[in-house]
């Protein structure tokens, strides 16, 4: 049966496109004359496109390369098929589609209202809000998130890991981003806890991470839910992935000082 699945999901990263890539942003260049080195005994993180992605001790180097390669592809393809920057939800679909055709098992994708509970919050404030919900208040895996989110607000806009992040998660009067927290559960198993954001404001939207939400100006959503993943068929695409992305990586991945 894997074999199967694993023929399928190389057919199905051959047939990607993926739109040109754009020039890596300013004072990135250098930072990424090589590969983000990860190191299974640290705590991690990276912005990918506009996803950030936090890694618990443990997981392994090639486990973390995988999970930003996959959740790159993802976004990339997404942008690709869905022309209308403005349409949040349909790049969502294309998202999680591509997703669970190279080896992530997503327990749900359907998103809820949240501009309720986000009502007079800034979205940095929003998301710990929902990852202290998803996680656990007194959680090492909240706290994991909570440093990256903290690190990513304390830089300045300037700085290439904004450069990337801004450009990719906001558009006008909308914004989608996410959240992921990569780690090892207790029988080896491979556990992606997701948390997605879709925005639609009534006007510009800027700094995403400090925009403020009211819930009668802004549609505030997200969808959470944790992820395993079949390691025989993302291993198995693992090149293929990295050959598709290989204009791609400079412009798009960059470390997160944690």
């Amino acid at each position: 049966m894997n074999d199967k699945k694993q023929l399928l999901a190389r057919a199905f990263v051959s047939s990607i496109e993926l739109p040109p890539a754009p020039s890596a942003p300013r004072g990135a260049r250098e930072m990424q004359k090589e590969e983000v080195v990860f190191d299974p005994l640290k705590t991690q993180a990276t912005v990918t496109g506009s996803e950030v992605v936090s890694f618990a001790r443990g997981v392994s180097a090639e486990r973390r390369q995988d999970i930003v390669n996959a959740a790159l592809l993802a976004q990339l393809a997404a942008t690709k098929k869905v022309q209308d920057k403005s349409d949040v939800f349909a790049w969502y679909q294309a998202y999680f589609d591509v997703l669970g055709n190279i080896g992530w098992l997503i327990q749900d994708t359907g998103f809820n209202s949240y501009e309720e509970q986000a009502d007079g919050l800034e979205a940095h404030e929003a998301i710990l809000k929902v990852a202290a919900l998803v996680l656990g208040p007194a959680s090492t895996a909240l706290a994991l998130v909570t440093a990256t989110v903290e690190a990513m607000k304390s830089m300045d806009e300037d700085n290439p890991w904004i450069t990337i992040f801004d450009r990719e998660s906001r558009s006008a009067e909308s914004a989608r981003f996410q959240v992921a927290l990569a780690e090892e559960a207790e029988n080896g198993q491979l556990m992606v806890t997701t948390m997605a954001f879709g925005l639609r404001a009534d006007s510009s939207v800027t700094q995403i991470l400090f925009f403020k939400i009211h819930k009668n100006k802004v549609s505030f959503k997200n969808c959470t839910g944790k992820a395993t993943i079949d390691e025989d068929v993302l291993s198995d695409v693992r090149a293929d992935i990295k050959k598709k992305l290989s204009a791609h990586i400079a412009a798009n991945i960059a470390a997160i000082d944690i």
